[in-house]
């Protein structure tokens, strides 16, 4: 049988940013693995690192951001063979002809700072296939508008002409799917693509996206707070919390039996259909602690009700416990101890 290759691999991941008061440790040493036809979904809180860690996949961190250490390797098709590059040692140039937008595209939470709002949606739509698959503007046209049908919008020739201003939002989140695939990449990243739109319009986009990948066969990954998103989507879950990955598991093992109590906590929050009216929602107490004051051990210890004096002492490695990973000494020895 043939080994599968991932189509990114994430290995050490540091991200900092500089500022004015000291050093902020924004992503801590995270792995992840993302293979062709499957979905990854990164969920946790906001300030957990989820957006830091894609952004630096693509290059577009802030101007003071520092990669501290890690690799991030990717694999494509490039002149007919087979490359393996680590995008942390490629230039801008490299970057920008080479890899976004043609072989990784991205869509992102609001698809009105997306989109240019003095440029038609059909010129927007065929610029990336004239730079990197050098088409014609008539072959360029030709395939923006199959795009536009492929994506569910109606009369694609005439949205062409149409500005972004035109469109609902639900539409103009579609026109930023079909840009993201204009040129078909090997990796699709997805930033909260339906956190702005209602909820009808949000299980559309949703099958939407799992349909296309289903179809062309790429790798996503999807960054969402959304556990519901997760259950529609994702065939693997990684979880997020202060910069570090506590929790790695297929979706359905998640939702099955989270093993982390920051993950466990996380699905306590779901209100379901049949619990009291009169029964509280569970929430997690305390806040997830500043960057610049982080605890000496678990960095979720302070929140959590099983915390012991070793999780106060040092921070638990990713352990492999029930066929996944997480990051928690309770599947240690140590727990005992």
């Amino acid at each position: 049988m043939e080994k599968r290759e991932p189509v990114l691999s994430m290995r050490d991941l540091a991200v900092s940013f500089q500022a004015s008061f000291g050093k902020i440790r924004a992503v801590r040493g995270v792995n992840m693995d993302v293979y062709p036809g499957e979905t990854v979904a990164i969920v946790g809180e906001s300030g957990s690192g989820k957006s830091v860690s894609v952004k630096t996949i693509m290059g577009i961190t802030a101007p003071n951001a520092v990669i501290e250490s890690g690799t991030i390797k990717f694999r494509f098709k490039e002149n007919g063979k087979e490359q393996v590059v680590d995008l942390l040692k490629l230039s801008k140039k490299e970057m920008q002809h080479r890899i976004k937008g043609k072989r990784i595209a991205m869509v992102f939470q609001d698809p009105m700072t997306s989109l240019d709002p003095t440029m038609t949606i059909g010129r927007q739509l065929t610029e990336g296939m004239r730079y990197h698959l050098h088409l014609s503007q008539a072959d360029a046209d030709k395939r923006a508008e199959e795009l536009l049908e492929m994506v569910g919008i109606e009369s694609p020739k005439e949205r062409m002409k149409n500005y972004p201003h035109q469109l609902s939002g639900g539409m103009r989140q579609r026109v930023v799917i079909a840009i993201a695939l204009s040129c078909n990449p090997d990796l699709l990243i997805c930033d909260e693509p339906t956190t702005a739109l209602d909820v009808t319009i949000q299980a559309r986009i949703l099958q939407l996206i799992l349909n296309l990948q289903k179809k062309l066969g790429i790798a996503v990954i999807f960054i969402t707070h959304n556990l519901g998103v997760v259950a529609k989507i994702a065939d693997y879950v990684n979880v997020m919390y202060a910069g570090k990955v506590v929790e790695h598991a297929t979706c359905d093992q998640i939702f099955d039996k989270p093993m982390h109590p920051y993950t466990d906590g996380l699905m306590k929050c779901i209100p379901k259909l049949d619990d009291d009216d009169t029964k509280e929602l569970s929430v997690i107490k305390g806040m997830v602690p500043s960057f610049d004051d982080m605890p000496a051990g678990c960095a979720f210890c302070p929140r959590c009700p099983e915390a012991r004096e070793i999780c106060r002492q040092k921070m638990p490695e990713l352990v492999e416990a029930e066929g996944r990973k997480v990051r928690c000494f309770k599947y240690t020895k140590e727990w005992g101890e």
